[in-house]
């Protein structure tokens, strides 16, 4: 074993392997990995194999696409067989729901570039025969499904990346990871210390115990998952002599059990609701190629309903039974990227479906490495869309949930229930007494919608308009027409202070900074130009300012301010210890006056200014801004004063009308003035010119980082432009990556959308290729698998001279 490398991979699955594959790949071959026993011990040697194309996130479905064109490659590269099937596969709906979500489904491919089809129940039954077609209502047939070997496919990567020059040490378990004071890293094994540059944790089962030794918790949880072997089975044998193929693999959401063709029989597994995790507290080093003990009776609800799709299963032998354990992050996806102030310290773990992703992974993570960036948006699967507020016991209620759900439609207004409430703010209590229909967001408990009363305060979850329609309907419209109240504690708050403040700020941020007592909007750019953030930046003093933005993207968002700070310059995230409520409507400025202790005309505190005063009698800061396109304020106080403060304007508002509203009328709102959102129209694919925020980028500015990627990419022109539609919708509006079409090709893609109740009209935000780009030209918005006529709009349906929001 050597000294030294540039980078040590630390676990030897096929995620791992991927990731030492990749780096190679990329020219760098002074890596090593080891690995403490050997080359899949992990759950990678009992998985059962199959890859798929398909996923909720269309960025992390590109790179499952990738894993999957990637097997061929490393076969050639190394000489190994991956033992490929490429069968294709049937995914079943037994609901009329889950075909709705097939479409979906297939409508996401469409400009993605995969060659889905959705078909009747008799069309699935000649493609898998084994089926009961009577049991369901129809299905999505996908050719690049399969299944493989974990086994040879490990090894082929591991092989590929010998051949580029890339060290692999087996038998040797890492003890711990020590940073030096230069931000290198002593590597200590059993073996020996190696000095590396970088390591990448991809431990799989054990890689919450390598985060560990550097003080880091990762919210992943192994579970038990099980699935049998049958004896060989004559209907396979029939169809493999019919057909002269293999029998093709199947999904059936209804029966939660997933199959393929296993030598002779078949192949089926189970995510059954009555899950179990293992080792929920630490994994032993001791644990290796060994399986858990099978528990038929947790499955059996499972395999009733399986034999019963499936007939044929219900006479066949079972040949052995798996259990092993695999790891699950709470949301399924993966974790992978850079630790927030942890100098080239990496994670490639919780990826569950290793043989779909672990490909992405890899080359992912490698770009990342090499470049310092991914080269994609692999939001879905950063580890920052988790932050510090995670623990070991909601990371277990979570993961036990979306375990029990993993087949089961999560609808677009369904909000999750485990672990909850986690966190709250001190007008919990009151939202829910009012009305509030909570959501969840980085584990804060937020107002959807407002209920007539607590007992009707209950979504009817759908994909088309739903019990809450006309309420927020409601909200949105008295905020037009009044003032409404919106609790905006679950924004991101940052404060930057120091000297070197200003110039930290400056070559950060791509506009100009305010001057003290003003606020500007600016987006955030990475070196190649791209969109990593949106901001509203406050300056309350010379060296100190204030940031607002996505609280979705605060780890994300700190642990990039924390990689660009000098020493000069301090970043703090506030988190809950800032808290506020947003006022907006045609009446904001009568109640903010009323109870404001200075001046707030329009003359005195004009749009974008901001200010600290007491409100009432409660010190706050105060900006003259809001989300919602009309005048509006956001009010900003410490924790203990929200309540008094939330009291304080519904009394002074009650003449004007002030109610509640939340997120959903606020959705509403913004899709009225055409205002984009971070993850959705604002990820790290789109430049501020194909975003419409240009007018937020000083080029004029000498130095900002991504001037010169963001300039070159300016005289290339855009690829694609935002746009927003006025859709023909029926009784379901778009929920976001739609595809849009004219001329019968589809030329884009919707980012996201719902209905502007306030003015009477279904929107859609959404890229349009720019050479499809013509307002005149009509266009379709494909909305669960009808195309629905859409018209381009040239300004915002709300106010488009934004006389409201400046008056």
């Amino acid at each position: 074993m050597k000294s030294s490398a540039r980078v040590v991979v630390i676990g030897g699955g096929v995620v791992g392997c991927s990731v030492l594959y990749h780096l190679t790949k990329r020219g760098w071959t002074d890596v090593m990995l080891i690995e403490r026993s050997e080359l899949t011990s992990g759950s990678t040697w009992h998985a059962a194999g199959g890859f798929h194309t398909l996923n909720g996130d269309p960025n992390v479905a590109k790179l499952q696409q990738y894993t999957v064109e990637l097997y061929k490659e490393i076969e050639e590269l190394s000489g190994q067989s991956c033992g490929l099937h490429l069968t294709g596969g049937v995914m079943l709906a037994g609901t009329k729901e889950r075909m709705d979500w097939l479409k979906m489904a297939h409508a996401k491919g469409r400009y993605l570039g995969m060659h889905t089809e959705i078909i009747s129940a008799a069309e699935a039954k000649k493609l898998m025969p084994l089926i009961d077609e009577s049991k369901f209502v129809g299905a999505m047939y996908d050719p690049f499904e399969g299944h493989l070997d974990p086994y040879g496919t490990t090894h082929a990567y591991a092989k590929s990346a010998r051949l580029k020059g890339a060290e692999i040490v087996l038998r040797n378990r890492v003890i711990d990871t020590i940073q030096r004071a230069d931000g290198t890293w002593d590597v200590v094994t059993e073996q020996g210390t190696v000095h590396a540059e970088h390591i990448v944790n991809a431990g799989g089962l054990w890689a919450r115990e390598c985060g560990r030794m550097v003080g880091l918790e990762l919210p992943i949880l192994a579970m038990e998952h099980m699935y049998l072997l049958t004896e060989d089975m004559p209907e396979v044998a029939e169809i493999n002599a019919s057909t002269g193929k293999e029998v093709i693999t199947a999904l059936d959401f209804e029966g939660e059990i997933y199959t393929r063709q296993e030598r002779g029989g078949m192949l089926l597994g189970t995510y059954e609701k009555a899950c179990k995790p293992w080792s929920e507290k630490e994994t032993p080093w001791s644990f290796g190629h060994e399986l858990l003990e099978p528990d038929l009776d947790r499955i059996a609800p499972s395999l009733e309903v399986g034999f019963e799709h499936f007939p044929a299963f219900a006479n066949a032998g079972i040949r052995r039974i798996i259990n092993g354990p695999f790891t699950f992050a709470p949301d399924g996806n993966p974790l992978v990227g850079p630790i927030k102030g942890l100098r080239n310290y990496w994670v490639a773990c919780g990826v569950m479906a290793g043989f779909s992703q672990g490909g992405g992974v890899g080359l992912a993570l490698s770009n990342w490495i090499v470049d310092g960036d991914p080269g994609f948006d692999v939001f879905g699967m950063d580890v920052a869309r988790y932050g510090d507020w995670t623990t070991l016991g909601h990371t277990n209620a979570k993961v036990r949930e979306n375990y029990a759900r993993r087949f089961r439609i999560r609808f677009p207004n369904e909000e999750l229930p485990a672990a909850r409430p986690f966190r709250t703010t001190a007008i919990y209590d009151r939202l829910v007494e009012m009305g509030g229909v909570m959501g969840d967001s980085q584990g804060l408990e937020h107002a959807l919608w407002f209920a007539p009363s607590k007992a009707e305060a209950k979504d009817e979850f759908s994909f088309r308009r739903s019990t809450d329609f006309d309420h927020v309907g409601a909200e949105a419209r008295n905020v037009r027409e009044g003032v409404g109240l919106l609790e905006i504690s679950n924004f991101a708050k940052y404060e930057v202070t120091g000297a070197g403040a200003e110039a930290f700020l400056d070559r950060l941020l791509p506009n100009r900074l305010p001057a003290v007592g003003r606020m500007v909007l600016t987006p955030m750019l990475n070196p190649a130009g791209k969109l990593i953030g949106d901001f509203t930046v406050a300056r309350l003093a010379d060296d100190r300012y204030m940031i607002f933005g996505s609280g979705l993207a605060e780890a994300y968002h700190m642990r990039w301010f924390l990689a660009h700070a000098p020493a000069n310059v301090a970043v703090r995230a506030l988190g809950l210890g800032l808290t506020g409520i947003q006022i907006a409507g045609p009446k904001a400025r009568d109640l903010l006056a009323k109870i404001a202790g200075r001046d707030v005309s329009a003359a005195t505190m004009k749009f974008m200014d901001v200010a600290e005063f007491d409100v009432g009698p409660f010190p706050a800061l105060v900006g003259r801004v809001t989300y919602t396109g009309d005048l509006g304020y956001e009010i900003w106080v410490k924790p203990e004063h929200l309540r008094g403060l939330f009291d304080l304007l519904l009394a002074a508002g009650a003449e004007f009308g002030a109610k509640p509203f939340g997120a959903r009328a606020l959705n509403a709102l913004r899709l009225e003035k055409s205002f984009g959102s971070w993850s959705r129209e604002y990820r790290p694919i789109y430049t501020p010119w194909e975003a419409g925020l240009d007018r937020f980028v000083s080029i004029q500015k000498a130095d900002f980082v991504g001037r010169d990627a963001l300039l070159a990419a300016r005289d290339k022109g855009r690829e694609r432009i935002l746009t927003t539609f006025v859709v023909d919708a029926l009784d379901a509006d778009v929920i976001g990556d739609e595809p849009v079409w004219r001329d019968g090709k589809v030329v884009g893609w919707v980012t996201s959308g719902g209905y502007a109740h306030a003015s009477n009209a279904s929107v859609a935000l959404g890229y349009v290729e720019a050479a499809a780009h013509d307002f005149a030209a009509p266009y379709e918005i494909e909305i669960i698998g009808e195309r629905r006529s859409a018209r381009a709009l040239t300004e915002p349906l709300f106010d488009p001279k934004g006389l409201r929001m400046r008056g």
